[in-house]
């Protein structure tokens, strides 16, 4: 398994801020919480993380995360909101780590026990 260094974490995350500027803390915490995913699974392809500051559900701020993980095969996408912008993107790690560790138990089981596959009619002799 490869060493996940910040060069490969730059190269595959898209980070945005929709209607707020990411600080550079922020960048960082996202930058180290991305890593614990590459970790899991080397094979991503690309993460994009959207936080967005949402102000239409009242006066209080409400942020939004969003991320896909693009990878072989469907990719993953998942959103959480919270009132802070910190909590929405462990919630949102969390979330995506979740889908991962799923999509891996269902290839594993998959391998491990396949199904028949009918095929709906006799196979041609071969000759």
């Amino acid at each position: 398994m490869p060493h996940i260094t910040p060069e490969v974490i730059g190269a595959k995350l898209i980070l945005r801020g929709i209607h707020l500027n990411l600080s550079d803390a922020m960048k960082t915490a996202i930058h180290e919480k991305v890593g614990r995913l590459l970790r899991h699974e080397p094979r991503i392809d690309r993460i994009r993380i959207d936080v967005d500051l949402d102000k239409t559900k009242g006066a209080l701020a409400h942020f939004v995360a969003k991320g896909h993980i693009e990878i072989g095969g469907p990719d993953l996408v998942a959103s959480v909101d919270s009132d802070d912008a910190y909590k929405s993107v462990d919630l949102l790690m969390d979330k995506l780590d979740g889908l991962l560790r799923k999509r891996h138990s269902e290839l594993k089981d998959k391998r491990h026990h396949p199904h028949a596959v009918d095929l709906g009619g006799p196979l041609p002799k071969a000759v």
